[in-house]
């Protein structure tokens, strides 16, 4: 491998440490599947797996490596020869082979886990890098728990894989316990204590159990580490991994100032990361940086409104660049009308500036209940509100009682004239009973001919949109309702169906 001295390497653990996150449980076909992507994505190293962990991760191994043949495949493995000959064999078929041996470094793991001395350490790690070149050349080694172990004992550990023929060094942040001026130290620190350093590449490999792996990187790089342990979407054992997409945007967005950069292909970020979401089981949180849902998503009135002015306002990455379409304005109740109008611009909605601002009114009243408006919501407020129908009856108020053991009743008050009116009635089901008091109400004599209820939009507080058909001495008419409330969404299709009778007879 070509040291290059400012660009970083992208070292894509996501099946195997990623993989090793509770509940997640790949077969060989979709971790083909990932590595793929992850060829496309463009990254350095795919770490593919554990071979001797499992039967199923072996043959994954030994799959990708079958199938991937531009970029190198790397495969774990304990510093003994059990594992090192199992990783060696799974990777025959890789024209890349890259195997990653480790062994704990920190007094802690000494005791309590391996319940080995400093000096067993340093000989099984020499032992292991050697055997790993029986099957290939570029060997990585790594620290286990090394921002928790002796800085001067760590310096002596890589200085004997070094002399052995290690051509990668990791210092992996395995518990996520350093904070970046405590990292920073250490790297330099090693760097400037450790012989033959300057002949292999340095990488890190941070954990975020205390929400520090991507500073931990970045920090990491700025003091000379060249290569970056990552997973796509940040998955990974307990908290996860630092997170591929957010290492690598930081390093596209600040580029100048950083002076260093990837060879991730950008553009396949956000199928990258749909991909592994899916495949994996694990969800991705809205507000995650880059691949989160509302990463590009803007609803406060303020917010959209420098948007439409010039998007660099509010963003300072391109959406399109990592693959999404653009950015959104999410309509919801922060949103102002600048928003709202280019929406309606959007659909091919032109409204008259009356109709405009009872439209925006409607909006915003159903926002305060619905929450995020779609698409279908606002055409169903232009269609089904905005008719040219005079309001002789307007709705203010209902009340209704319903229940498996009780009538339904409902009251009811509509305006009429600029004073409100109130009925009441009882009736099969709350709908029925309404319709009653308003007949009371208008005192028109109205039978009801159609009944249809049909969703606008899907999901829980979906907008329910009601028509129905009344006929009156012969004349039949319809009349339309909306409303996350199907019941206020009956009412007003029936009001609705009032007005319409008495403009017919006028």
């Amino acid at each position: 491998m070509i040291i290059m001295e400012n660009k970083i390497y992208i070292f894509d653990t996501t099946l195997r440490d990623g993989e090793q996150a509770p509940g997640i449980h790949l077969s060989t076909k979709e971790k083909l599947e990932i590595a793929q992507q992850l060829a496309r994505l463009n990254v350095d190293i795919i770490e593919a797996g554990f071979p001797i962990s499992s039967k199923s991760d072996f043959n994954s191994v030994k799959e990708i490596s079958g199938k991937i043949k531009d970029r190198r495949i790397a495969a774990l493995a304990r510093a003994n020869f059990k594992d090192i000959d199992a990783a060696g064999e799974a990777l025959k078929g890789a024209k890349q082979p890259v195997i990653h041996t480790f062994i704990s470094s920190s007094d802690i793991h000494l005791q309590y886990q391996l319940k080995k001395s400093r000096e067993e350490v340093l000989e099984l790690a020499e032992e292991a890098v050697k055997r790993s070149l029986k099957y290939t050349d570029m060997v990585e080694f790594s620290a286990m728990d090394a921002t928790r172990s002796d800085w001067k004992f760590l310096c002596k550990l890589f200085e004997v894989v070094i002399r052995s023929g290690a051509r990668v060094i990791n210092i992996p942040d395995t518990v996520g316990y350093v904070i970046p001026n405590e990292f920073a130290g250490m790297i330099d620190y090693i760097f400037e204590n450790t012989r033959g350093i300057e002949d292999v590449i340095v990488s890190v490999h941070c954990h975020d159990d205390l929400g520090l792996a991507v500073a931990n990187s970045l920090m990491a790089i700025e003091h000379g580490v060249r290569q970056v342990e990552c997973t796509v979407n940040g998955i990974g054992e307990r908290a996860g991994n630092a997170s591929l997409e957010e290492v690598v945007m930081i390093i596209d967005t600040r580029k100048k100032d950083l002076g260093v950069y990837t060879d991730i292909n950008i553009s396949e970020i956000t199928s990258t990361s749909s991909i592994v979401k899916s495949l994996t089981g694990y969800v991705v949180a809205p507000n995650k940086a880059i691949v989160g849902k509302n990463a590009f998503s803007h609803e406060a009135g303020i917010h959209q409104d420098g948007m439409l002015k010039d998007r660099s306002t509010y963003e300072i990455i391109k959406p399109e660049n990592i693959g999404l379409r653009s950015s959104k304005l999410v309509l919801g109740k922060h949103s102002g009308r600048h928003a709202f109008i280019k929406r309606l611009t959007e659909l091919g909605i032109q409204l008259k500036e009356e109709d405009l601002e009872k439209a925006f009114e409607r909006f915003k009243s159903l926002a305060e209940k619905k929450g995020a408006i779609n698409d279908q919501d606002i055409k169903a407020i232009v269609e089904n509100e905005l008719r040219e129908v005079p309001e002789h009856f307007s709705l203010k108020y209902y009340k209704v009682q319903s229940g498996s053991n009780i009538q339904a009743t409902s009251t009811v008050g509509i305006e009429i004239e600029g004073r409100v009116h109130k009925g009441s009635s009882t009736g099969d089901g709350p709908v029925d009973a309404s319709f009653k008091a308003i007949d009371k109400i208008t005192k028109i004599n109205a039978k009801l001919v159609e009944y249809n209820i049909e969703a606008v939009s899907g999901g829980k507080d979906a907008l329910g949109s009601v028509k129905i058909v009344v006929s009156t001495n012969g004349t039949e008419v319809m009349g339309s309702g909306i409303s996350t409330d199907i019941v206020e969404a009956s009412i007003k299709a029936y009001i609705d169906a009032m007005n319409r009778i008495v403009e017919s007879t006028e």
